[in-house]
C-alpha cells in the first residue's frame, strides 16, 4: 500500500443485486411465465441481496494483493447521532492501524429514502456527498472522486468546444460551466462530483475529479501528477483567475492568422524582413539567455548530442537570419491561382492556395526551430503554436519574445503563442476544432506519443533512419566522402546515415575495408548485421531498425540493389536513401523503386533539409504520404480554396446548364 491509508466509498450493491435476482427469476421460471410482463426488481431487495456480492468482489481483489478489506454500511440518519460519528472515527482508524481498508456504502436495503436517483434531501444524498462527508469526518489529506471522464470540464466533455480544467476557482468557474446529461454511471454525475468537491474543498479537504478508467490514476494523484480537476480553498491564489487557456490561445491565434492573411504581400514580406533585424540587434541578450540554458543543461549531464542541438552558435544565428530574410523574398505564396477552369458558360472554378489554418509544433532542444517555423508561419498566413522543450526554456522565451515585438497591432502578436507548461498539451492535442495541423519534432518517442494521443492530423517522422548504398560500380573515392559526410557532419541530425549497405563484390576487393576505416577514422563505433559482422569481427547490431543519433552505424552486406531495396523497406523509417553507384541504370532502378520521402544519387543523405532545398526553412520532414512528404517548407503549410463565378446559374437537375470543362489560361 506503499504507506497510503485509503479508505474507499463505493456503489454497485443494487445493479449487481439485480444481476442476481434476474438470473434467479429466469432460472425459476416456465416458459409460459417468460411469456409475462416482467414486473420491476424491487430496489432495496436488490441492494440487500447485492452487498454480499459486492463485498466478495472486493475481497477477492484485494485477497490478490495480501491485503484484508472491511464493509461499513451507513445510513444519512446515523450522523445525526454525536455518538454514531464519534464511534465511526474510532473505528475507521482501528481498522487503519490494522492496514484494513475500510469499504463504505449507503446501506439502500433499509434507506428511508424515496427515490434515490432524485431525492436529494438530507446530511448526503449519494455517494459523491458521503465521500465528503466522510473525508471531513475522518479528516482526511485527500478526497479523490472518480468519474467516466478524465476530470471537469466547461462543458459537456462531448462538445468539442469544451476545454478540461486542471484548478477549479469558485470565483471563475461556478458561473461558466454547463453541465450535460447526467452519467449513465452513479446517481448524480458530474453535478453531485462538483458539489461534493466544493463542500469539502472549502471545509478543508482538497478533492481531485478524475477517471476511473485510466490506469494508475489514484497512484499519479498521489505522486502529484497534474491529472484530472483540483479543488482547494486557496485555488484562487494559485491560477490567475484571466489566464488564458489552451483553447483560447489557439482562438486567438486563429484570428491573427486571418488578419495576417488580409495584408497584401508586400506588408507580410516587411514583417520577416523587421524580424530577421529583430534577431540580429537583439543577438547579444539570445545568445545570453541560450547560454544560460546550454549550462544547465551541461550541469544536468545532458548528452553531447542535446548539448550541440541547444546551443546557437554565431554561425547558426546568422544561418538563421539568412534563411528569414531568403522567405521573406520568395513568391508570395498565398492567394495564387492553381487551376483555372470553365465549367460552363460564364461559370469560372478557380483553385486558389491558402493557408492550413493553424499548427502546433512540439519540439525538443532545438531554439533554433521556433525561428524557423515562426518564419514559416508568417510567410504562409498560418497561426502558430509552439511547445519547446524545458531545456531550451530561456532560449524560447527570448526568441519568442523578440519575433512577436515585430508583429503588426493590426495581425496581434497573438499569432504566435508560446506554450510553456507540459500539461498543456493533451488540452491542446483535443482541440481538433481550432488546430489544423500538428508537428511533433524530436525523439522516436515523441513522435509516437502525439501520433498515438490525437485526432488531428500528424506531420512528421517518428524514425530517421537513413540508409547509404554503395554500389559495386561505385567510385571508391566519391563513396568514402559522401559514406563520412552522411555520417559524421552532424550524426545527431534525422538525416544521418545510420545504416551501411554494401554490394557483396567489395567485401571481396578490399573496398568494404576502405569504407569501414575511413568511418573508424572519425571515430564512429561500427556494428554488424549477421555477415558484415561476422567478416569485419564486430559486435552484432540487435536490431536494423535502429536511429543511432551519435557517431555509430550498422554495416551490412547485400547481394545486389534490389536486396539493397528489399533491406531498406524491410527496415528503414521512409526518410532518406542514397545510391553510390556509377551505373546509370542501377542508379534508375533504386531511384525508382525505393519508397522514401527523399532518394539520393551520389549526394550524401545530409542534403535532405528545406534550407538546402531551397525552401528557406522547414517546419520538419515528413514520411507519411498525404499532404506533404520530406522537408515541409511554405507549401507543405498551404491548402486550397475554390473559388466559383458565375452569372446567375442554378443546378435545377442539371437541366439548364451544358458542361464544358474548357481549362483557362491562369491568370497572374
Amino acid at each position: 500500500m506503499k504507506g497510503y491509508e485509503v479508505i474507499l466509498v463505493t456503489s454497485g450493491a443494487v445493479g449487481l443485486g439485480r444481476q442476481r435476482l434476474r438470473y434467479r427469476r429466469l432460472a425459476n421460471s416456465s416458459f409460459s411465465d417468460l411469456q409475462k410482463p416482467q414486473g420491476e426488481l424491487d430496489g432495496k431487495a436488490c441492494a440487500a441481496v447485492g452487498q454480499s456480492s459486492l463485498m466478495a468482489l472486493y475481497d477477492i481483489m484485494f485477497s490478490q494483493l495480501d491485503v484484508t478489506s472491511s464493509q461499513l454500511l451507513v445510513n444519512d440518519g446515523f450522523f445525526r447521532d454525536t455518538g454514531f460519528r464519534k464511534q465511526l472515527s474510532d473505528t475507521v482508524n482501528s481498522l487503519l492501524d490494522l492496514r484494513v481498508i475500510p469499504v463504505f456504502n449507503e446501506n439502500d436495503a433499509v434507506s428511508t429514502r424515496k427515490a434515490p436517483y432524485e431525492d436529494s434531501s438530507g446530511i448526503f444524498w449519494d455517494n459523491d456527498s458521503l465521500a465528503g462527508l466522510l473525508a471531513l469526518e475522518l479528516k482526511a489529506d485527500l478526497l479523490v472522486l472518480l468519474s467516466d471522464v478524465e476530470g471537469l470540464y466547461s462543458g459537456p466533455p462531448t462538445d468539442p468546444k469544451s476545454k478540461l480544467i486542471h484548478t477549479y476557482v469558485k470565483e471563475k468557474h461556478q458561473t461558466e460551466i454547463t453541465f450535460g446529461d447526467k452519467s449513465r454511471l452513479g446517481r448524480g454525475g458530474m453535478t453531485a462530483k462538483v458539489n461534493a468537491a466544493v463542500c469539502s474543498a472549502y471545509a478543508g479537504t482538497p478533492v481531485i475529479i478524475t477517471s476511473g478508467y485510466a490506469t494508475n490514476n489514484i497512484m499519479r494523484v498521489l505522486q502529484g501528477e497534474k491529472i484530472g480537476t483540483v479543488f482547494h480553498k486557496d485555488a484562487h491564489m494559485w491560477t490567475s483567475i484571466k489566464e488564458v487557456s489552451a483553447h483560447e490561445m489557439a482562438v486567438s491565434a486563429r484570428d491573427s492568422s486571418r488578419r495576417l492573411q488580409i495584408l497584401n504581400s508586400e506588408e507580410r514580406r516587411q514583417i520577416l524582413l523587421d524580424m530577421a533585424d529583430a534577431l540580429e540587434n537583439n543577438d547579444s541578450m539570445i545568445r545570453l539567455e541560450n547560454g544560460a540554458d546550454v549550462a544547465d543543461a551541461e550541469e544536468a549531464g545532458y548528452e553531447k548530442s542535446l548539448i550541440s542541438r541547444l546551443t546557437l552558435r554565431p554561425e547558426k544565428m546568422s544561418s538563421l537570419v539568412k534563411s528569414v530574410r531568403m522567405l521573406a523574398d520568395m513568391e508570395e505564396p498565398i492567394g495564387q491561382m492553381i487551376k483555372r477552369t470553365e465549367l460552363a458558360d460564364e461559370l469560372i472554378l478557380e483553385k486558389i492556395s491558402c493557408p492550413l489554418g493553424v499548427f502546433l509544433v512540439i519540439f525538443e532542444s532545438r531554439p533554433d526551430a521556433l525561428v524557423q517555423i515562426a518564419a514559416l508561419a508568417i510567410r504562409s498566413g498560418n497561426g502558430l503554436l509552439l511547445k519547446g522543450g524545458k531545456e531550451a526554456k530561456r532560449s524560447n522565451a527570448v526568441l519568442h519574445k523578440v519575433i512577436t515585438s515585430v508583429i503588426p497591432d493590426k495581425v496581434g502578436n497573438k499569432l504566435i503563442g508560446l506554450v510553456t507548461s507540459r500539461e498543456e498539451i493533451p488540452d491542446l492535442l483535443k482541440l481538433d476544432d481550432v488546430i489544423d495541423l500538428v508537428v511533433p519534432r524530436g525523439s522516436s518517442k515523441l513522435v509516437s506519443q502525439i501520433k498515438a494521443s490525437t485526432r488531428i492530423p500528424v506531420l512528421g517522422h517518428a524514425d530517421g533512419i537513413c540508409h547509404v548504398y554503395v554500389d559495386k560500380t561505385a567510385n571508391m573515392d566519391m563513396a568514402k566522402k559522401i559514406v563520412r559526410d552522411a555520417k559524421v557532419d552532424y550524426p545527431a541530425a534525422c538525416n544521418a546515415m545510420e545504416t551501411l549497405l554494401v554490394h557483396k563484390d567489395l567485401s571481396e576487393n578490399g573496398g568494404l575495408e576502405e569504407l569501414v576505416a575511413e568511418l573508424q577514422r572519425e571515430g564512429v563505433q561500427l556494428y554488424g548485421g549477421s555477415k558484415a559482422s561476422a567478416l569485419l569481427n564486430i559486435t552484432e547490431a540487435d536490431t536494423f531498425h535502429h536511429e543511432y543519433s551519435s557517431l555509430a552505424c550498422t554495416v551490412e552486406i547485400v547481394d545486389d540493389v534490389s536486396a539493397a531495396i528489399n533491406h531498406i523497406h524491410e527496415h528503414g523509417s521512409s526518410h532518406t536513401e542514397c545510391i553510390v553507384t556509377e551505373d546509370c541504370e542501377v542508379a534508375k532502378t533504386f531511384l525508382s523503386q525505393v519508397d522514401s520521402a527523399a532518394v539520393f544519387h551520389n549526394a550524401s543523405t545530409r542534403f535532405c533539409d528545406g534550407a538546402r532545398f531551397g525552401l528557406g526553412a522547414e517546419v520538419g520532414i515528413s514520411t507519411s504520404r498525404i499532404h506533404a512528404r520530406g522537408p515541409v517548407g511554405v507549401e507543405g503549410l498551404l491548402s486550397n480554396r475554390w473559388i466559383l463565378r458565375g452569372t446567375g446559374q442554378v443546378v435545377d437537375g442539371d437541366r439548364g446548364v451544358t458542361y464544358t470543362y474548357k481549362e483557362l489560361p491562369i491568370k497572374a
